[in-house]
């Protein structure tokens, strides 16, 4: 899928009515869909529990908290891509806190054109996350088939007295022949001798 035809989930954060009104103009449509805003952290947790956001904009401070613990949260346990703004006497000291946990961080106020240059940085940061998440899920399926030809060939090995190499073979014969994958014969394989 090209980056044109995506679209992206975003949570927006925010107790300013100001910046409630600019959002729409920054995160607008077929991009950007669906977009939520709420006004307060708890509200923000709530959101992210029914569902997940692509990207999350926090637009500190809240009437309920600084956003900050949210935030880290946030990227720590999803692959949202998380923008923070703060007020400029802020950026310091936050910067290091946030950082490192791969939270961007923008100095506010902030021109549209600045506002519209970090949803850019942010759709490249969420694709490269989901490129990274394809790889992992990838490479989780791989060591899954490895996990059950193992576990078949054991089967092989102690209920018809193959050798590891025989068992082995055996398995990626029947793949060849059948056109199937190997995990497919390996489970046959556990179905039978279990």
């Amino acid at each position: 899928m090209s980056l044109v035809e995506q679209v992206y989930s975003v949570l927006v954060v925010s107790a300013s009515e100001k910046f409630s009104q600019v959002v729409p103009e920054i995160f607008s449509l077929p991009v950007f869909s669906p977009v939520t805003t709420v006004s307060n952290v708890s509200a923000a947790k709530r959101a992210v529990a029914e569902r997940d956001f692509d990207l999350v904009v926090i637009n500190s401070p809240l009437p309920d908290d600084s956003g900050v613990r949210f935030a880290i949260d946030t990227v720590s346990s999803s692959g949202t891509v998380v923008l923070f703004l703060v007020r400029a006497e802020q950026y310091d000291e936050l910067y290091g806190r946030l950082a490192e946990h791969g939270v961007f961080l923008m100095q506010k106020p902030a021109s549209k054109q600045m506002f519209q240059l970090a949803a850019d940085w942010l759709i490249s940061a969420r694709e490269r996350i989901r490129k990274t998440e394809k790889k992992t899920l990838s490479i989780e399926e791989k060591m899954n088939e490895i996990r059950f030809v193992n576990r078949a060939k054991w089967l092989l090995i102690r209920e018809l007295k193959m050798t590891e190499p025989d068992a082995h073979r055996y398995i990626e014969k029947q793949a060849m022949d059948r056109c199937i994958e190997k995990r497919r014969v390996a489970e046959e394989i556990i179905k039978t001798y279990s």
